[in-house]
């Protein structure tokens, strides 16, 4: 490898290229009289190595950016190469545990979610980008041959030397403060001449320190709690159409930072670490069934990008609506939940905090009807497990082989076995599917026959379906129910009719959450189209303690809650205050203009009056006036008492009105339930005009995420360093 780079004595044409580089880099000239090499003349005392420092490679707009680890990582990363041990199957976890980095593979891998793994490189020298400031990392090989080359030079005081890389770029070392790095000729003859110094030549950087990037330091190793984040429709979650894992990242990254702001004394008596945000994917799961293929055969070819996205986003929310598909995004939603909070506990043994959960949009919708369909304890999961609503036909205990052996078929075993086609499998194949696997026309008549006349005896022999809990109206106190329901007779009674829908199997949760945050969701639009009018006031989730429905005031897929709850009475929710501290200004005014017109309008009606009645009064007689006239005036001295007296009632009295207790009922603990965000003074303008942003703005909200981890906290004994007004 060292023996394609090599030394060269300076070209006259970098000589003439000089007055170039002045102009192009502030740095100084090396003709300049005194400028570095006189004051490197002892130069070998001077020599310092270089600083690594780890970065990794993402496609960010379908180009590569180099991205550094933050500063911890980095330390992990270069302890682990420096050990002295083989590096190959050395795995350094980095970003909190999220990733894994394959040390000898030079590979970073996504722990939790399905990634494209990212090439990872320990980086000593760097060059400028072509379009953009963004400085490049080279080679580790090639950056240990720049680092020797600039030991040797700094050592011998011999500058102005040239190296050539293997894929023809040439790196010239003028002094210290000045190295340059140019591309290849694009035009070389097919001889292999020495390549030539053209173009505008790039600016190269010996260690980190000396190129800018943001290097954020580590985030706290202790975890406090995690929340299970799920996205709504579509494969992008925000108008730069990010994916759901992007956009947790912004989340966890503004959690980070309030943490430091609002929680110091917390962080400083180390009575708090961080609360972690997983993302949980169902999209991916539910395009990859084959449904795609079949939409775009029956998709018009006109305007292909609009329905391509309508095929991809909107869709979705008929995909929830169907059975079928309803009962797979719910099973992947649960299943990965499942699967990544086994996954945490195994890679945090130590973890003691709570679980919570947090869905944005339809995702909101998903875990509410998951969790109104869970069980608060173990002997009720066991005794659904013997209800007689459940899908699976209890009589049928064949197997795959002994059906196939009925059949008198048994040869096509292996074929299936091979294949992994378990008995559930083989009753979703298709005659096209059979084909490909190589059974004959005959068997596979007789298979497809055989489950489809199995497939009518279930649905002739099932039971009358349950509500979607599983659990029987007659088994449910009254005061219990989820929603009013008036029958024939014009009685009122609360009856469990079940939330979710009716013909899917809810799967079970492995752990309790302990609170319920809902972003921008459609949950009481959906509650009242399935014809749900209100919920009952002592109603709560079996296992979850807590549910906050947070929204902004412009949303247009937001619904509240409480007025499902309390219908005949009217409210406003509650304010989330700013991250800040107090109302937004442009709020603040509002509501001050709006109270002083309203104190006009009364001053201005109660002079009216006055003036009305001033007018319409009886004239009294003279005589009947100078009797009482010591009456009147002794009416007059002890009106201002009497005024000041009234006043300071209805006073009182108003001030009582204003705050009137709500109950809002169980879902939240007795808590309310419905809390707007604050709009922007931009915003306020024209809501039509940011609806979709409103819709897609919780990721990035502070006042969002600083209500997520008041309340997560809270449940901790731990609050506020200041409480928000």
């Amino acid at each position: 490898m060292r023996e394609q780079f090599h030394w060269k004595s300076e070209m006259s044409s970098a000589e003439s290229q000089q007055e170039q580089l002045s102009q192009s880099d502030p740095s100084p000239s090396p003709n300049s009289c005194s400028s570095f090499e006189l004051l490197d003349m002892d130069a070998g005392s001077l020599y310092e190595p270089v600083s690594p420092h780890w970065f990794y490679c993402k496609i960010i707009d379908s180009k590569e950016t180099w991205i550094p680890f933050n500063s911890e990582d980095s330390q992990q990363l270069e302890e682990a190469y420096g050990s002295g041990k083989n590096c190959d199957g050395r795995v350094v976890p980095t970003d909190g545990g999220r990733y894994d980095v394959h040390l000898g593979e030079r590979m970073r891998y996504a722990v939790y979610w399905d990634e494209l793994a990212s090439e990872v490189r320990r980086c000593t020298w760097f060059y400028k980008g072509d379009k953009d400031n963004k400085y490049v990392p080279y080679s580790e090989s090639f950056s240990q041959v720049l680092e020797e080359t600039y030991m040797l030079a700094v050592t011998l005081d011999e500058w102005k030397k040239k190296l050539e890389s293997p894929n023809r770029e040439i790196i010239i070392l003028h002094n210290p403060k000045l190295m340059v790095h140019y591309q290849p000729v694009a035009g070389s003859d097919e001889w292999g001449s020495t390549p030539t110094e053209q173009g505008r030549p790039r600016t190269v950087k010996r260690g980190v320190e000396n190129i800018s990037v943001d290097i954020h330091c580590g985030e706290p190793l202790q975890i406090d709690h995690l929340v299970f984040v799920v996205h709504g429709i579509g494969p992008a979650c925000d108008l730069r159409f990010r994916s759901i894992v992007q956009c947790v990242n912004d989340f966890r990254s503004v959690s980070l930072n309030l943490l430091q702001t609002h929680f110091k004394k917390a962080q400083e008596n180390q009575q708090i670490g961080r609360v972690e945000f997983l993302p949980v994917n169902w999209h991916s799961p539910l395009h990859s069934t084959g449904v795609d293929v079949d939409l775009q055969r029956i998709t018009l070819p006109s305007i292909n990008r609009l329905r391509h996205f309508t095929n991809d986003t909107i869709l979705d929310v008929f995909f929830y609506n169907s059975p079928t598909y309803c009962q797979t995004i719910v099973d992947t939603v649960a299943s990965e939940m499942n699967r990544i909070y086994t996954l945490f506990l195994q890679r945090n043994p130590d973890f003691k905090g709570g679980v919570s959960i947090a869905g944005h949009s339809l995702g909101s919708l998903i875990l509410f009807d998951i969790l109104t369909n869970q069980k608060d304890s173990l002997g009720d999961m066991d005794n659904e497990k013997d209800a007689p609503n459940i899908v699976m036909d209890q009589g049928d205990t064949l197997t795959l082989e002994e059906d196939l052996k009925k059949l008198q078929l048994s040869e096509f075993f292996s074929v299936f076995e091979k294949e992994k086609v378990d008995k559930e499998a083989l009753a979703l194949c298709t005659d096209k599917d059979l084909q490909e696997m190589g059974i004959p026309l005959g068997p596979r008549k007789k298979i497809l026959n055989h489950f489809r006349t199995r497939k009518n005896l279930m649905d002739i022999n099932r039971p009358t379906l349950q509500p979607a809990s599983g659990v029987t109206v007659s088994n449910i106190p009254k005061e219990s129910g989820v929603c009013s329901k008036t029958d024939a007779t014009g009685n009122g009674d609360y009856l469990h009719v079940g939330i979710g829908q009716v013909s899917v199997k809810y799967p079970r949760l492995i752990y309790k959450p302990e609170i319920f945050f809902a972003f921008g969701s459609p949950i009481g639009m959906f509650l009242t189209v399935r014809g749900l009018k209100r919920i009952d006031p002592n109603y709560k989730f079996p296992t979850c303690k807590g549910f906050f429905n947070i929204y902004h005031p412009f949303d247009p897929v937001a619904y509240r809650i409480e007025p499902m709850v309390v219908p005949g009475v009217e409210f406003e929710p509650m304010l989330i205050p700013h991250h800040k501290g107090r109302k937004r200004m442009h709020l603040e005014l509002r509501e001050g203009l709006t109270r002083m017109s309203m104190d006009l309008k009364n001053n201005l009606l109660g002079s009216l009056r006055m003036a009305w009645k001033s007018f319409t009064r009886a004239p009294y007689p003279a005589l009947q006036a100078s009797e009482t006239t010591e009456e009147t005036e002794a009416e007059c001295e002890s009106s201002p008492e009497k005024l000041s007296d009234v006043n300071t009632e209805e006073t009182s009295v108003a001030v009582k009105e204003e705050v009137p207790p709500i109950n809002v009922g169980m879902l939240n603990g007795g808590q309310r339930i419905d809390y707007v965000l604050q709009e922007k003074p931009i915003e306020s303008f024209n809501e039509y005009l940011f609806a979709l942003q409103s819709h897609l703005c919780y990721w990035e909200s502070e006042d969002t995420v600083l209500l997520v981890l008041k309340e997560i906290y809270q449940t901790q004994g731990i609050f506020l360093d200041q409480p928000l007004q």
